[in-house]
């Protein structure tokens, strides 16, 4: 038997993270966790850091990423990695698609609240 792991996006819950900042947590292996951001216009995610690796694709909008106090303006089709524990944080510019993947899974992106 397949240990695939399925979830149609109308079935992923929306959790708002910050003011305007909902995330559904989509594709999970042991290794690997698939999740969609969508900001608003002008949301903010604060500076923080964790251990895992994170990378992310733009889907549309456009978004401001802090890196370690550098500024990066991306729009859609730019793609971003940040390796783990390094400081970022993000501005949405206009209202933003994003898709990002964490390596190992984040823990408290498993549960749904």
């Amino acid at each position: 038997m397949s240990e695939a792991h399925i979830v149609h996006w109308e079935d992923a819950e929306a959790v708002e993270m910050f003011p305007g900042v909902v995330r559904r947590t989509l594709g999970l292996t042991g290794d690997l966790m698939l999740i969609e951001i969508r900001g608003a216009a002008g949301a903010h995610v604060p500076l923080h850091r964790h251990p895992h690796h994170q990378v992310g694709y733009v889907i549309n909008g456009e978004v401001e990423l802090a890196v370690e106090g550098e500024v990066f303006h991306c729009k859609p089709g730019d793609s971003y990695g940040i390796p783990g524990d390094t400081e970022h944080g993000a501005t949405f510019l206009k209202d933003t698609i994003l898709v990002e993947t964490f390596t190992p899974p984040r823990e408290e992106y498993l549960s749904q609240g």
